[in-house]
């Protein structure tokens, strides 16, 4: 019996060990949310403005500003986002040259006819959602297919000086089937120009839910995923993950008009699988499973926190706070889980009492283990009589004390006396080593 249970633990055992409870949606998404930023690109620059036949002046303009979504592969401060967020900086077209002069013109002269050369002075910033700005450079890109090259996919990688930032995993796309939920996180411009949130709650990315609803091919006859989870112009570039909180592909619109928040409908978007994300960082310097200090602190506090750990999770929480500070989904936990932990009892009652009951189990178990022990060989008075009365009657050692057994009356009939101090002496038994020998003793 007991070799049986040990090989039963040994099958079970390992399975044990590698046992991970599933995550919840909750914690899924606020695993993710911290690793997901807003992608500014703009080109501003001065333009020397000649109204008629005055002289040239410089002037100003507004600069012209193109904003989407980006989040960070890799905790180094490598980042993903579309490619056609960033175009306008990357590669500023004729068009904006145009447009920034006559913004100028029409700001110097009036209604008067002038004339204007622009000097652009394009940059790409990455916000994140505790407000600090960060300038970034394009490392690769790839053009959106509808837009400078048939052969683009829409993909862009920045990088910034970071370092332990939150770093989302690549899930397997190719493992996608149609139904399986998503869910899109991102800046949509509905929320961030809305007149009823604050600053610091439109720096907070928000979530939105949906399934995958096909699998398609674009004008270059690579694959996307359509999804009717909603989204908006903002949410170019973001990433649409799964229950577990994995990137299952990055969103895409195809239009590099900036008007784009006219053309969408709704129940009818796309997105680039990661096998395509995977492919587009071949080459590049992005490291593949890169520890994140954040991603540690900010998943163990998580995980606490929903296990209802909260005295372990304050720690965690703390150092996740320190590593990168005021973000909204971290101060916002370590707000509740200080909550928690105040109507916490002082002493945690439930693992006190499961323990008692250990301790009590092991002891009864021990007392148990020992009786069996010491009577592993003991037999009943009928065993010894049926033995007596058989063919091959045992030999009958009366190993009681000298003492006790001069004084005893009690004398069993064919037994040999041999005082059990004597043995320990060395003195040999007296017994046939081929019969069954029993032992008496008070």
């Amino acid at each position: 019996m007991r070799s049986l249970i040990g090989a039963l633990f040994l099958l079970v055992a390992p399975a044990l060990a590698t046992a991970q409870p599933a995550l919840s949606l909750q914690e899924a998404l606020l695993r993710a949310k911290p690793a997901v930023a807003l992608v500014v690109s703009e080109v501003g620059g001065e333009v020397t403005v000649r109204c008629g036949a005055g002289a040239e002046t410089t002037v100003t303009p507004p600069p012209f500003r193109e904003t989407g979504t980006g989040w960070f592969v890799a905790s180094a401060g490598w980042l993903v986002t579309n490619g056609h967020v960033v175009s306008p900086a990357h590669h500023p077209p004729e068009w904006l040259a145009r447009e920034q002069t006559q913004k100028a013109i029409k700001q110097t002269c009036g209604g008067m006819a002038g004339a204007g050369r622009a000097k652009l002075e394009p940059s790409i910033s990455v916000l994140l959602a505790n407000g600090v700005r960060m300038p970034a450079i394009v490392v690769k890109y790839s053009p959106p297919v509808a837009g400078e090259a048939m052969s683009g996919q829409d993909l862009a990688l920045l990088k910034l000086e970071a370092a332990d930032m939150p770093a989302l995993p690549l899930a397997d796309s190719a493992q996608a089937r149609i139904g399986d939920r998503l869910h899109i996180i991102g800046f949509p411009g509905v929320v961030l120009s809305h007149e009823l949130l604050n600053a610091s709650a439109k720096m907070e990315a928000s979530v939105t839910g949906g399934a995958i609803s096909g699998f398609k091919q674009d004008r270059a006859n690579q694959p996307v995923i359509q999804t009717d989870a909603s989204a908006a112009w903002g949410n170019s570039g973001g990433p649409a993950v799964n229950d577990a909180g994995e990137v299952v592909g990055v969103l895409t619109f195809v239009t590099l008009s900036s008007d784009a928040q006219s053309n969408i409908v709704q129940g009818f978007n796309f997105v680039i699988p990661s096998a395509a994300v995977t492919k587009f960082l071949e080459g590049t310097p992005v490291p593949r499973g890169e520890p994140s200090r954040f991603n540690a602190a900010w998943h163990a506090g998580l995980r606490d926190h929903f296990a209802g750990n909260y005295r372990r999770a304050r720690a965690e929480l703390m150092e996740a706070n320190r590593l990168l500070p005021d973000l909204p989904d971290v101060r916002r936990m370590t707000i509740e889980n200080a909550e928690r932990l105040k109507r916490e009892p002082l002493l945690p009652w439930t693992q006190v009492a499961i323990g008692m009951l250990v301790v009590s189990a092991a002891g009864w178990a021990a007392l148990l283990l020992r009786r069996w022990q010491r009577n592993r060989f003991r037999i009943r008075p009928a065993e010894v009589m049926r033995l007596i009365e058989g063919p091959e009657p045992p030999t009958i050692l009366d190993v009681r004390a000298s003492d006790a057994y001069a004084r005893s009356p009690v004398r069993i009939p064919r037994s040999v006396h041999v005082a059990l101090d004597a043995l320990a002496d060395g003195t040999s038994v007296p017994a046939d080593p081929s019969r069954v020998v029993v032992a008496y003793c008070t």
